[in-house]
């Protein structure tokens, strides 16, 4: 859902092991002027990943948000974890060639970062390629996401 000046609005979400990664990427949403909506967690008690991941991939795929990023430890439980909500195709990134190849290829519409594994600088620049990448549109590309979508058309009803 994109906010009246045109912007998107990007959903994020991450467990305690994201937390602070989660801070560095909404302090850099808001001084580069980009609408987000904060599903949590909101400090650094133990908590569980599926319950943040789920609620950001939930409003990317029910369309209130326009993406989303979703960050913890590894980045693997939270990316399994979106990947269950029918419409989202998330993908782990823990560089910017994958970051700029999800979007252009696959139309990723949620990008997953492991803050264990990625420093912050790095994550910051997989966020930007992320958010600045378009889907390429090719028809191969099409093909490919067209099928995906109708796997799960068939596996998710």
């Amino acid at each position: 859902m994109k906010t009246e000046g045109g912007c998107e609005v990007i959903a994020i979400g991450c467990d305690h092991g994201g937390f602070a990664l989660k801070e560095a990427v909404t302090a850099y949403l808001k001084q580069n002027g980009m609408e987000y909506k904060d599903f949590g967690c909101y400090g650094t008690a133990s908590c569980d990943y599926p319950d943040f991941g789920v609620a950001a991939a939930r409003a990317v795929a029910s369309g209130e948000c326009d993406r989303g990023i979703v960050i913890c430890t590894t980045g693997i439980g939270i990316s399994i974890t979106a990947n269950k909500i029918k419409g989202i195709r998330c993908a782990l990134c823990a560089d910017t060639v994958s970051a700029r190849l999800t979007r252009e290829h696959n139309d990723a519409n949620v990008l997953a970062i492991g803050a264990g594994i990625v420093g912050a600088n790095l994550a910051l620049g997989i966020v930007e390629t992320f958010l600045n990448t378009a889907f390429s549109g090719e028809e191969k590309h099409c093909r490919r996401v067209a099928k995906i979508k109708a796997l799960e058309e068939e596996s998710m009803k």
